[in-house]
């Protein structure tokens, strides 16, 4: 392990159910959110944000058109105008989510005091009924110069959860940072 002063003296185990796919998957991207930025990397809540406001746009726009003070009759129009704007920022909301965010678990700016330019974005998968966890690091900025190739592994949760379900942290963390120093070195190397 290359750190081993960041590697977490837990007081209070981490639990899940271990027939609860979400339980697990939750606790494990939890637990990477932890790692990295225990390394220095910043999370960038941009992405976050934008979610928010559409979403509080489209809650402004229902409650609008709930108590509008006019009658049904009249205000026919009004309604009509407000259920587009329901459905075009609904889908502009969809879209974000599906274009920009997909799997993602965390954006981070590059590390301070680094030449990056861009920062990472960490991305895990575990489909139902599959005990295999796919974490992957790429850059957030795909087309910068100081991008770098993806890298992921693919490991079953087996290796990480202990029979009662508590997460053995230090297997966990040691995969992890593996994987990011993988990435760095990647960047090293070009």
């Amino acid at each position: 392990m290359g750190n081993d002063s960041k590697t977490p003296i837990t007081k209070n185990p981490k639990k899940a159910n271990l027939l609860d796919h979400h339980s697990l998957k939750h606790i494990l991207d939890e637990s990477v959110t932890e790692i990295i930025k225990s390394h220095g990397y910043v999370e960038d809540v941009r992405m976050s944000n934008t979610r928010l406001f559409l979403g509080t746009i489209i809650i402004i726009i229902a409650l609008v058109a709930q108590f509008y003070p006019k009658k049904f009759p009249e205000n026919r129009n009004f309604l009509i105008g407000c259920i587009i704007l329901y459905i075009v920022f609904n889908a502009l909301l969809q879209l974000i989510i599906y274009t920009k965010e997909k799997n993602a678990i965390l954006f981070t700016y590059p590390p301070p005091g680094s030449f990056n330019t861009t920062g990472l974005v960490v991305s895990s998968k575990l489909p139902r009924f599959s005990d295999l966890y796919t974490l992957t690091i790429a850059s957030a900025d795909p087309n910068s110069i100081s991008a770098n190739k993806p890298v992921e592994f693919s490991k079953s949760v087996t290796k990480w959860f202990a029979k009662d379900g508590v997460l053995v942290e230090g297997l966990f963390w040691k995969d992890v940072e593996g994987l990011l120093d993988e990435y760095i070195k990647e960047k090293k190397s070009k």
